[in-house]
């Protein structure tokens, strides 16, 4: 059985491959171990790819992969940020969710690409404009993005005055709940900022975190909650 759900991808000299996780992977910050390490040998096997994982944070801090680099499990040794980006083939990065939006980057003309996770604090702090400058930093040019599951507009309540502090930054973001209290669209808030960037080829994955129990949900399960991820490699 796949453990990879809306899968996509562009071909060119490079094959980029795009995917998200299905929660039996358990890629959740309480998973031990053994459990841990048995997903991303399963994530290898089904992407012939290098998984790399973030300790994240919810700020804007970026970090470079390159080839060398060996499968990490424990949260604790692995890049402390929230973005990840490379150039090189068959290392897969993941950017893990329970409602903030997991955002991929392509630039299928160079096969540099990049996994952000963007959460509330991240989406103000600018990860993904962060995440596309690091790539054109390289001399790259990236034209396609995805954004992942994540709680949507209607169903993300904050308090008042958090959705003021948010929409002074990125005003694209304020919301209202279904029943009318103050909210946050943190995706109409990515979209934003990736038109802003220059980008339009933007696919969306059209689905609630908090609405369909299929995929982790932090508001809506707590801590029990587990974390499913955005996944982006590339092969020859």
């Amino acid at each position: 059985m796949t453990l990879l759900r809306h899968r996509d991808r562009i071909e060119g000299d490079l094959v980029i491959e795009v995917a998200f996780t299905d929660v039996s992977l358990s890629l959740g910050d309480g998973a031990d171990e053994a459990v841990r390490s048995a997903a991303l040998r399963r994530l290898t096997m089904e992407t012939g790819a290098m998984p790399v994982l973030m300790h994240q944070v919810h700020g804007a801090d970026t970090a470079l992969v390159d080839s060398s680099m060996s499968v990490l499990h424990d949260p604790d040794g692995s890049p402390t940020c929230d973005a990840l980006f490379t150039s090189a083939p068959r290392v897969a990065l993941l950017a893990r969710a329970a409602d903030c939006v997991p955002v991929l980057l392509a630039d299928p003309a160079t096969g540099w690409i990049a996994a952000a996770h963007a959460g509330r604090a991240g989406l103000v702090a600018g990860v993904v404009p962060a995440a596309v400058a690091r790539l054109r930093e390289q001399g790259s040019d990236p034209s396609v993005a995805w954004i992942g599951p994540h709680v949507c507009g209607s169903c993300y309540e904050v308090p008042a005055d958090l959705c003021d502090e948010v929409a002074a930054i990125v005003p694209e973001a304020r919301s209202t709940t279904s029943w009318g209290t103050p909210a946050l669209d943190l995706g109409a808030g990515v979209r934003a900022q990736l038109a802003a960037a220059g980008l339009t080829d933007v696919r969306v994955v059209d689905a609630c975190t908090r609405e369909d129990a299929t995929w982790p949900s932090y508001r809506r399960d707590g801590a029990a909650a587990t974390r499913f991820a955005g996944v982006i490699w590339s092969h020859p």
